[in-house]
């Protein structure tokens, strides 16, 4: 019976709380910094910049959810990769990254750097959106 006098917090999120996870999407750490939170906002998007350059120095490969001949996996990479938000999508219309750079000895650790920048951005704008929702201090 207690669960039945539980007030439930999740009754949907307020307009602003979208808005603040599509910012931190699109441009990394930003739904943290127009909220005020400047630490956590330069400390999560500049991982998430500092991962893709990185990953992208190391000659990472960014995958295209276009490129349907490299099978399931590669779809799926692509989408940790639409993380980096605005980063992939100026990649995407230069066209600079797409092409595989197997003969460097790093380039498997800028595949990961890559992809890893997509991911940790995908938690900072959840982060983001929570905390205007009032779901987390």
């Amino acid at each position: 019976m207690k669960e039945a006098t539980k007030k439930r917090t999740d009754e949907g999120a307020p307009a602003g709380a979208w808005l603040m996870g599509a910012a931190g999407w699109l441009v990394p750490g930003a739904g943290h910094l127009l909220q005020g939170r400047w630490w956590r906002g330069l400390l999560l998007g500049g991982t998430v910049y500092a991962m893709f350059l990185l990953g992208m120095g190391f000659g990472g490969h960014l995958f295209d959810f276009q490129d349907t001949g490299s099978g399931l996996l590669a779809q799926v990479f692509s989408l940790f990769n639409w993380g980096a938000g605005a980063l992939y999508g100026l990649c995407w219309v230069a066209r600079i990254g797409f092409t595989e750079r197997a003969e460097l000895a790093t380039f498997e650790y800028g595949n990961t750097f890559l992809l890893l920048a997509g991911l940790v951005n995908y938690l900072a704008m959840l982060d983001a959106f929570d905390i205007r929702a009032g779901r987390k201090p």
